[in-house]
């Protein structure tokens, strides 16, 4: 069974933290904007291929930087796995629609 992409690429999953540092303010907002974009640029979701995966992590250093940070700290956890299927459509995509789908009704339940 082959969880990879046709590359060969791991499919993964990543949770990262980055923090802008040295920007003379404390807000980060708009440096967490610039990222959010970059990430729904990028087409993944909640998981992806391995390069993509750190490619989007990297473009949000880059636009960050760019945007005037000198410094960022960025904490990387990164999961991978190859006993199951995992790329889209098959491993734990139930439990994300389940989840999805909770959120949905408790969004519904405070609507006036």
């Amino acid at each position: 069974m082959s969880n990879s992409s046709t590359d060969n690429d791991l499919y993964a999953v990543a949770d990262f933290c980055l923090i802008p540092m040295g920007t003379g303010n404390s807000s980060v907002a708009e440096y967490i904007a610039e990222c959010h974009t970059i990430l729904e640029k990028s087409g993944l979701t909640f998981k992806g291929p391995w390069s993509q995966v750190s490619k989007a992590i990297h473009d949000c250093h880059s636009a960050v930087h760019a945007l005037g940070a000198p410094r960022i700290a960025t904490d990387i956890r990164i999961g991978t796995r190859t006993d199951r299927d995992v790329t889209p459509g098959h491993g734990n995509d139930h439990k994300v629609r389940r989840v999805e789908g909770i959120l949905a009704k408790k969004a519904q339940a405070r609507l006036p």
